[in-house]
């Protein structure tokens, strides 16, 4: 149990790295809310925290190399059953980039691995009983790696991409002043014009891929 406090500590604090500054720029609030949920990517576990304590730890499915799964801010907006390969339950996300969620599952030895297409799945027993505690609005907080939402490195993104770099990116470039869509984690034609215009001003190479050089020209920089 000590060891899950001091994780829970831990992620609270990447929290605030990750949300806040995302947040202030789309002039949200956080709301307040008696249910929390944590989810470490790289642990596969699920945390619930009731008035910020650790009430219930799961093991949870998270998506593939090649279709990863949201990191950062997020909240459930829909409730409902879908059944068949998503389970007994579903808790719809806002990741505004595509369809993510909390589900159950079908494929009960898929959990505690990256084997999903992107969403979170649970064991059908442990996604009812939390679908029963928390409401919608309930605040979703996906960390999975030390660098934020660059999750674990750099990420080579081309027109067409989606994900949380995306965003990461959009996020940069908006606070500079080159980006002034939404932030939508979808690298768009106004993504791409921001980028070149951004890569002309610094005499970056005139294309538009995102690369190493290209983060750290943002400030994107890797921490330890």
């Amino acid at each position: 149990m000590k060891k899950k406090k001091l994780l829970i500590f831990i992620l609270l604090t990447i929290i605030i790295l990750l949300i806040v500054s995302p947040m202030m720029i789309r002039g949200e609030k956080a709301e307040d809310n008696r249910y929390k949920i944590l989810i470490d990517a790289e642990e596969t576990r699920l945390y619930l925290l009731e008035n910020n304590s650790l009430i219930k730890s799961y093991p949870i499915a998270i998506g593939k190399f090649n279709t990863p799964s949201p990191l950062g801010y997020y909240k459930i907006v829909n409730k409902s059953f879908w059944g068949g390969a998503f389970g007994t339950r579903w808790m719809g996300l806002n990741v505004p980039w595509g369809s993510y969620g909390i589900h159950g599952t079908n494929r009960p030895g898929s959990i505690g691995w990256a084997a999903s297409h992107g969403c979170f799945r649970m064991r059908n027993k442990d996604v009812e009983e939390l679908y029963s505690k928390v409401p919608l609005g309930t605040p979703v907080i996906v960390y999975g790696g030390q660098y934020g939402l660059l999750g674990n490195g750099y990420r080579r993104l081309i027109p067409g991409d989606r994900g949380s770099q995306v965003l990461a990116v959009q996020i940069k470039l908006t606070q500079l002043g080159y980006y002034s869509g939404t932030l939508d984690g979808i690298y768009g034609p106004g993504m791409e014009e921001s980028v070149l215009k951004f890569k002309l001003d610094n005499g970056l190479p005139y294309n538009k891929d995102i690369t190493e050089n290209i983060y750290m020209a943002l400030g994107l920089t890797l921490f330890e």
